[in-house]
């Protein structure tokens, strides 16, 4: 096997695809992003990168807070549609159903199957850091709340099948597959 050398990009599969919500100006927008990632368990930390010159950036830096909506297959196009158009051009409070948790500061979307309503604990800029003129901000929170409907349970935790989110991957949403092992079980064949 030859292993090709390729451009040096961020690959990595796949990517999680969320809708980050925030109130700006006193109103919901959202924001359709695939930089998301668990940072921590304990505490129950998640970071959010979106380009800074982003709308939703705004909303959470004035109230410290965001929410990570999971979205499903059943709203992919509302999700499409909130990557597609700023919300300094367009009112996106009104694409989806909102509420609010205890911050409620946080606008976070009822027909989302999961939802995390998240505290901004660090914002960092990373133009800074790479040396460019324009970057992403990193925003991590730590989740103070999450919330998802009974019918996307399994035993009260989110279950993947009933949840049916989908990823993103080079310029295309895609499907989760199918359960292909059983985790920390499948390696043990090679322990001697």
């Amino acid at each position: 096997m030859t292993k090709n050398k390729i451009e040096s990009k961020a690959y990595l599969f796949p990517m999680p695809l969320a809708v980050i919500g925030a109130n700006v100006n006193g109103k919901p927008n959202f924001e359709t992003v695939a930089y998301v990632g668990i940072v921590e368990s304990k505490p129950p930390l998640i970071s959010v990168a979106s380009y800074e010159t982003h709308y939703t950036n705004i909303g959470i830096k004035e109230n410290g807070t965001f929410s990570v909506n999971t979205p499903s297959e059943d709203i992919i196009e509302k999700t499409d549609y909130c990557g597609l158009v700023s919300g300094k051009e367009v009112d996106k409070s009104e694409v989806f159903d909102v509420f609010y948790g205890e911050l409620e500061t946080a606008p976070m979307i009822s027909q989302s199957p999961l939802n995390l309503e998240c505290k901004v604990i660090k914002v960092l800029n990373l133009k800074d850091l790479v040396g460019v003129e324009k970057a992403h901000d990193i925003f991590i929170g730590k989740i103070e709340g999450a919330y998802a409907d009974e019918e996307y349970l399994t035993e009260s935790i989110p279950d993947i099948t009933k949840l049916k989110p989908f990823i993103y991957s080079r310029g295309k949403y895609w499907k989760v597959g199918e359960e292909l092992a059983e985790a920390w079980e499948i390696g043990k064949a090679l322990e001697k």
